[in-house]
């Protein structure tokens, strides 16, 4: 008798949980723990949870939001000026991989060569959804080698719906009405592919304006879930994958303001409905059969992962320009992928492969699964150690680290919180030729700081061993900007019980912490809203004609006695509350340029030019940071651009750098 279905999620959840705690305090992915948990609580090992059609769909949602994020990262024209490593290398990958698998499964098991080829074809599937999710936790998905591997899945995508199609022919015996299905099939899925791009080119923008003014965050979620489901539902009408509709949606979003709170809206329920994915997979695993057959499994597994990372590795050399970065996309991208089990599941169902062929097999191809986290997690060392001091590149993240804390060595400003208030500060000091070095735990901002060349480090501030590693030792001033409070109050204690003679700078949003603050060390305590409340002052009495001299002398007379007069105030009825339809100041946005972006080989008076609004702010190439390039500057492949300006500037100015 089948289980109750809401009991069954209670079991999954609380197991996931546990092992999810577990793996995460190990310092293992979180996508190994639900792969376990499946594994375990699946009907091939404690049969405690049914692989039922329901949860099988909520998986599916859960990979479509997850490709929908991606595409907000890869906008059309990205995609436009990726479409080498997307269709050459990709496609380089599947064909050749496809290729070699079917030549041995025709030569050594007489397999018939239309079978053996969507065979090869399963074998060079890869777990986009394991990829995506396992490179954005560890920041490296806008690496050279984490956007080679997504323009390879991109691809294998795309050929998944051929691959499909050849096995659906083939049910027919190899009649010729097979062949006509295949054209059908791709014409229709051109079809909607194209309609999708067009809805969303000209339709998303107009709909998200109109949502956006009415300022509800609940019809902003409620739109994006439309969006996301409505694309997902085209794409599987079509015969192709929810995930697929998922992707485009996104794509044509990041080319809109609106991608940030978008993906914020949904990354919620993303999150669980992509570990129900992970789950599912991890039910795949038949452990009576490995065990049976494991001489047999581990070999196919071995030699799976071999082939596909020295293939994907061949093709991706002349893109990704060193063995290191193509290699490390081989290992990335080495796993098998559910596009793949789904093929060796129908090859396997409508007897087109013999059981004794496709049950090892598809035992290889989850087990390659079971262990992908792991492999991506540790490439970087994985490819050193094959690579061996052949490597000549060297791990570039650790020359990039050593570069920043050698300024640990000599006298700089110590900069806590690298957020908006750090960032402007580090301009300035930039400006007068004072070297800064900041400390951060928001693993996205540091990423970003990196690539525009900033001086940022990943540590908690508020550690004394964390400010004695970072140089406090040796810092001339410290400026401690975190908007919480007692934050930056743990902090100035920390850095008082290092030294008690180096200036320490404290910025808070009002009065509240005030004399807590000065009372732990704090040599100055730069109120936000005093200060902006002097600014206006200022200006006002400028405006008033009052001499400029009795204007400073009246600021400084405030500033002198703690701001005590601007703290006569009446208390607020009601704390300010953020809406969707407010928009956002301008911001910092880095773009890197891939080999075929229209801006490569153009000035930056060319784009100025061609419509950009946005001002190039830096250019960083082979590691060396060009503040305020000039107009003849001319952009090269692998640069990282950094933009300032508004969301919709910034969307236009990256649109034009990648596609023109």
């Amino acid at each position: 008798m089948r289980a109750d279905p809401l009991l069954q999620i209670l079991i999954l959840l609380t197991a996931s949980v546990g092992v999810v705690a577990l793996v995460r305090r190990m310092a293992l992915p979180a996508i190994l723990g639900y792969l376990l948990v499946g594994a375990a609580l699946g009907p091939h090992a404690l049969a405690l949870v049914d692989d039922t059609a329901t949860t099988r769909l909520l998986a599916e949602f859960g990979i479509t939001f997850l490709l929908f994020t991606l595409g907000l990262e890869f906008s059309r024209p990205r995609l436009v000026a990726m479409r080498a490593e997307v269709f050459g290398v990709g496609g380089l990958q599947v064909l050749l991989t496809a290729g070699i698998v079917a030549g041995i499964g025709i030569a050594g098991f007489g397999i018939a060569p239309a079978t053996a080829i969507v065979m090869g074809g399963a074998i060079a599937m890869s777990s986009t959804a394991i990829i995506v999710a396992q490179l954005t936790e560890q920041s490296e998905n806008n690496r050279s080698h984490g956007r080679l591997a997504v323009a390879i899945c991109l691809f294998q995508d795309l050929a998944f719906t051929l691959l499909l199609a050849l096995e659906s022919s083939l049910r027919d015996g190899g009649h010729p009405g097979g062949a006509r299905r295949v054209a059908e099939s791709i014409a229709f899925a051109a079809l909607a592919l194209a309609l999708v791009l067009a809805a969303g080119r000209w339709l998303l923008r107009p709909l998200f304006h109109a949502i956006a003014s009415v300022r509800s965050t609940e019809l902003f979620a409620l739109t994006a879930l439309l969006v996301v489901l409505a694309a997902a539902w085209a794409t599987r009408a079509a015969g192709l994958s929810l995930a697929l509709g998922g992707f485009l949606a996104g794509m044509m979003l990041a080319e809109t303001e609106f991608r940030h709170q978008v993906e914020a809206s949904i990354r919620s329920y993303r999150d669980a409905l992509v570990g129900l994915f992970f789950i599912g997979v991890g039910m795949l695993l038949d452990g009576r059969l490995l065990m049976r057959d494991w001489t047999l499994v581990a070999g196919l597994l071995a030699g799976v992962l071999v082939l596909k990372t020295g293939v994907i590795a061949l093709v991706a050399r002349r893109a990704a320009r060193s063995w290191s970065k193509a290699l490390r996309t081989g290992i990335v991208a080495a796993q098998g992928g559910e596009f793949g089990f789904a093929l060796l599941t129908l090859l396997l169902q409508h007897r087109l492969l013999s059981p004794a062929v496709a049950q090892p097999l598809l035992a290889a191809t989850v087990s390659s699964m079971l262990l992908a986290p792991l492999l991506i997690r540790h490439n970087r060392r994985i490819a050193g150690a094959l690579l061996g001091r052949f490597d000549s590149a060297g791990p570039e993240i650790a020359m990039e680290t050593r570069a920043t804390f050698a300024v640990a060595e000599r006298e700089h400003v110590l900069i806590c919180g690298f957020g908006r208030v750090g960032q402007n500060v580090s301009r300035v000091l930039e400006r007068r030729g004072f070297e800064y070095l900041a400390l951060e735990v928001d693993p996205r901002r540091i990423r970003s700081a990196r690539q525009a060349g900033d001086p940022v480090v990943f540590g908690d501030a508020a550690q004394v061993e964390v400010l004695r590693s970072v140089g406090a030792m040796r810092a001339s001033c410290v400026v401690v900007t975190f908007a919480n409070p007692p934050v930056a109050l743990r902090v100035v204690r920390a850095m008082r019980s290092l030294r008690t003679d180096v200036p320490v700078l404290v910025r808070t949003p009002d009065d509240s912490h005030l004399e807590e603050l000065q009372a732990a060390g704090a040599t100055e305590v730069v109120p936000e809203t005093f200060e902006a409340s002097l600014m206006l002052a200022s200006h006002l009495l400028l405006l008033l004609k009052e001499p400029v001299s009795r204007v400073v002398r009246t600021i400084d007379e405030i500033r002198k006695h703690r701001y005590a007069l601007l703290r006569e105030v009446l208390p607020d009825e009601a704390p300010p509350v953020g809406r969707h339809g407010e928009r956002p100041g301008k911001r910092l946005h880095s773009v890197v340029l891939p080999p075929h972006a229209w801006a490569v080989g153009r000035t930056v008076e060319a784009l100025a030019a061609r419509g950009s609004t946005a001002r190039v702010r830096a250019i960083r190439r082979d590691r060396i940071v060009g503040r305020d390039p000039e107009a003849g500057t001319v952009f090269k492949s692998g640069d990282v651009v950094m933009l300032h300006g508004t969301p919709e500037a910034i969307e236009r100015s990256e649109r034009l750098l990648l596609a023109g």
